[in-house]
């Protein structure tokens, strides 16, 4: 798995034809745009753990959470002035 930091409007190209863009957001929520060819599904996590009837199905999906904080060796220093 890959983690990166991105600054609004950058974006991601994966492959030759699929470009995620980071338009913003705030402290719990994210805003991205994704422009891929229509032969590429592009399904929200929600919607396939709501539409999986199985629950053995259901438990065995991929879960993530955020990091409320980053490590200080990740951090910006801000420049003091002194």
């Amino acid at each position: 798995m890959l983690r990166l930091t991105l600054s609004t409007e950058e974006y991601l190209m994966i492959g030759d034809n699929i470009k995620i863009v980071f338009l913003g957001g705030s402290k719990s929520h994210l805003r991205i745009m994704i422009d891929a060819p229509k032969e590429i599904g592009v399904v929200r996590s929600k919607v396939i753990k709501n539409h999986t009837v199985d629950s053995e199905m259901r438990d065995a999906l991929p879960t993530y959470y955020a990091e409320p904080e980053l490590a200080e060796r990740f951090r910006k220093k801000k420049n003091s002035l002194t």
